[in-house]
């Protein structure tokens, strides 16, 4: 990873500039954290421990946990470092790298919730051969392939990145290293960069968002064309509605932020933006599958008991 400019680390501004709501914000902050990692660890946890969760849903429910602890520890201790210390700096390798795995895991997530939706899809629409078209060896296909394409995708963003030419201003106006706040820095032509960011970027999140909808457009054409009984069409839709809220709380923010032209956002919109889908969405996953599904809250007690 070469850099050819003059630029060895940069200055990441942070949330804000007020001093005073530093403390306060570092304590909300590492709650928020905190909670994250215990909650999504627990899912993690009893959907590898318990056999009676050893179905797809749960295999890429475990997934969707692990991605978003991992999420957020991208992000969330270099802001809590910056909130407590003045110093602000972080490296290029470290820019570089924050950078890499933060869409590494972005795109993954948004892969991973289509492959939830379709496998919502196999099994209310198609109920009888389910079985057989979820197995364990298709299963761990579709995880790994979303895991894969979500490393290549990040691995041509940062090359890319790191072989552009900062010799500018080093002072970053976010509070993680990201590619829309770094090519604004740049000294080079970006227009490669801007380029894929739209096409590549875009292609991953229209077609897995494109792919989530199509699913829960088939799902509910089935449930009220061939489902007779209310309460079955009661539960089979509070089943799926925890996971379109996900779908949601991670969709809407992130196509606020890529789908709109930088001129047309300030940075403190960037930055709340980037608040919701970096720190808040995380933590309300977890609670979100516990609260509205059953067997998982069993699952739970089970474990503590």
């Amino acid at each position: 990873m070469l850099n050819h400019s003059s630029v060895t680390e940069f200055l990441l501004l942070g949330v804000t500039d007020i001093h005073d709501l530093w403390p306060f914000l570092f304590m909300a902050f590492l709650i928020i954290y905190l909670i994250n990692v215990a909650g999504n660890g627990a899912i993690l946890m009893i959907v590898i421990c318990d056999p009676k969760l050893h179905s797809p849903m749960y295999f890429f429910l475990g997934n969707l946990s692990c991605l978003d602890i991992c999420y957020s520890t991208v992000t969330l201790p270099k802001m809590l470092e910056n909130l407590l210390f003045p110093n602000k700096a972080i490296s290029f390798v470290e820019c570089i790298s924050q950078l890499h795995f933060f869409h590494f895991l972005g795109s993954t997530e948004a892969m991973l919730l289509a492959v939830m939706a379709f496998d919502r899809f196999v099994a209310i629409c198609k109920p009888l051969r389910y079985t057989l078209i979820m197995n364990q060896l298709r299963c761990a296909q579709m995880a790994g392939t979303a895991w894969v394409i979500g490393f290549s995708h990040a691995l041509m963003h940062s090359i890319m990145t790191s072989n552009l030419t900062f010799c500018g201003s080093n002072h970053i106006h976010h509070f993680f290293c990201d590619i829309k706040p770094l090519l604004e820095l740049a000294c080079g032509n970006t227009e490669l960069n801007e380029w894929l960011l739209n096409t590549v970027t875009g292609t991953i999140g229209i077609c897995s968002f494109s792919l989530t909808l199509l699913s829960y457009l088939y799902i509910i054409l089935h449930l009220f064309l061939k489902t007779c009984s209310c309460s079955m069409l009661h539960k089979t839709l509070s089943t799926c509605a925890s996971h379109f809220m996900v779908v949601t709380l991670f969709y809407v923010p992130v196509l606020v932020t890529y789908a709109r032209p930088s001129s047309g956002s300030t940075m403190d919109q960037e930055r709340v933006i980037a608040i919701m889908y970096t720190v808040v969405t995380p933590v309300l996953n977890p609670l979100i599958y516990t609260l509205r599904n059953k067997d998982v809250k069993r699952a739970l007690i089970r474990a503590v008991r």
